[in-house]
């Protein structure tokens, strides 16, 4: 498909509540259907939460009672990959008809990590993307993915792959993507900052690529009502205080912002994707290709697996 309509879900989940998250992604998913997109991109830990503020009750050598009961609040909204929460997702993609790029939380034993799903029109779970680096506090909660989750997938609309927010400030990682020929360069975030948007509007200049960047919008409200918030960088912590104020953004492979960036709301931005561009950007920029220097500069990726434990048995 040469043409087709893209949305960026700018939303929050229902903090902690993976059910009801669930259904506000049925809704939003429809939503986008409705308005002619064949993809939408939701942000950065959209199922269930994005703990915005949060510590954990955590100090150097200390931990709280009360923080491992926050971790294990947390721990039980995340879900199983794949699962019944990937498998109401699939019904949500094959009802609007759409490709789905989804954030989550997921469980894998006693660890959590930040992934990116794919899902295709027809409900189908394509792949996932496990988020390399965790930013500064988030190492305390999630671990980092491997070389095995670096998949750009191939669907009717192009080459879908994902990178999820600091990552975006790799610049070997984002070599990795434009190497294997990206073309919906998906960055759900929840970063805000307003430097956000000259990051994405670099990617999609330099990658030659579309850029579909979703970052939540969440209020206070949108967390359980015992959500304990002490930060003095957020001073109104009211029921109604904005925690994240989005930024979500589309744009083009020569850098034309196509639609937003938006910090007024939940909404859904839309835009239209021609994938021609795509060639005439290449023309005079391929970084992996015509404009590589391998005589001088080489990127290694290891795609292996890297469990904590093999087991060896006949």
């Amino acid at each position: 498909m040469t043409t087709f309509t893209a949305a960026v879900v700018q939303a929050a989940p229902v903090g902690f509540d993976v059910e009801r998250t669930l259904d506000k992604l049925s809704d939003l998913a429809a939503d986008a259907a409705r308005r002619g997109a064949k993809i939408a991109v939701f942000p950065e830990a959209f199922i269930s939460a994005y703990p915005k503020g949060l510590d954990f009750g955590a100090r150097v050598g200390m931990r709280s009672p009360e923080g491992r009961d926050m971790f294990r609040r947390y721990f039980e909204s995340a879900i199983d990959v794949p699962g019944p929460a990937t498998e109401r997702i699939g019904k949500a993609a094959k009802a609007a008809g759409t490709h789905l790029v989804v954030g989550v939380i997921e469980r894998d034993g006693g660890t959590l990590y930040c992934t990116a799903l794919f899902f295709g029109a027809d409900g189908t779970l394509l792949g996932k993307h496990r988020k390399l680096m965790p930013t500064a506090m988030e190492r305390l909660i999630w671990g980092m993915g491997d070389g095995s989750t670096l998949p750009v997938v191939e669907t009717p609309l192009g080459k879908i792959g994902a990178v999820i927010c600091w990552e975006n400030y790799m610049p070997l990682l984002r070599t990795a993507m434009y190497a294997k020929g990206i073309e919906l360069y998906c960055a759900p975030t929840v970063d805000c900052r307003r430097s956000w948007a000259p990051t994405m509007r670099h990617i999609a200049v330099e990658g030659r690529c579309f850029v579909l960047s979703a970052c939540q919008f969440a209020r206070r409200s949108d967390f359980p009502r015992d959500y304990p918030i002490d930060d003095a960088s957020l001073p109104d912590t009211s029921n109604d205080a904005v925690l994240i104020d989005g930024g979500s953004i589309i744009v083009s492979p020569l850098g034309d912002v196509l639609a937003g960036p938006n910090y007024d709301g939940e909404t859904i931005l839309t835009a239209e994707i021609d994938r021609r561009l795509i060639a005439q950007g290449k023309y005079d920029l391929d970084v992996t290709g015509h404009y590589a220097r391998p005589d001088v500069f080489e990127l290694r990726v290891d795609e292996r697996p890297k469990p904590a434990v093999t087991t060896i048995s006949d």
